[in-house]
């Protein structure tokens, strides 16, 4: 089977999400859309405290971390998505955003992907600024 960009997305959403549940995380909901973007995982802590997860997978040779493709475009569009899921659901505790970085090999088997969990991977600092 052919390793697309879409089906390494796929395995590397699915390790991550198992690797929460496996943690503790309780996930809410996956792929939660916007016209602004897209929120890969969102998930409650086992502190309470609501998770948006940008996942990024790639070959275990990749040359670049995955984690360094979450530019400030990027984040900006998960935290506006971010606002819209918290404004819909009216969630009022505390919240962050991780990057979940996913490692997969190359038959692109997700059950035995290496995970590095990149908790409050970035803020809401700079997007206030932007507005």
């Amino acid at each position: 089977m052919e390793l697309t960009p879409r089906r390494i997305g796929q395995c590397g959403e699915i390790a991550a999400a198992r690797y929460l549940r496996d943690n503790g995380y309780d996930i809410i909901t996956a792929n939660f859309r916007r016209k602004m973007g897209e929120i890969d995982i969102i998930a409650m802590s086992p502190d309470d405290v609501m998770v948006f997860v940008e996942v990024k997978t790639r070959n275990e040779d990749a040359i670049a971390n995955p984690g360094e493709w979450v530019t400030r475009a990027k984040q900006n569009r998960i935290i506006a998505t971010a606002l819209a899921f918290i404004k819909a659901y009216k969630f009022s505790g505390t919240s962050r955003f991780d990057v979940i970085e996913v490692f997969i090999n190359k038959g692109g088997n997700h059950n035995n992907a290496k995970i590095n969990h990149i908790e409050n991977a970035f803020t809401t600092d700079n997007f206030y600024a932007n507005i």
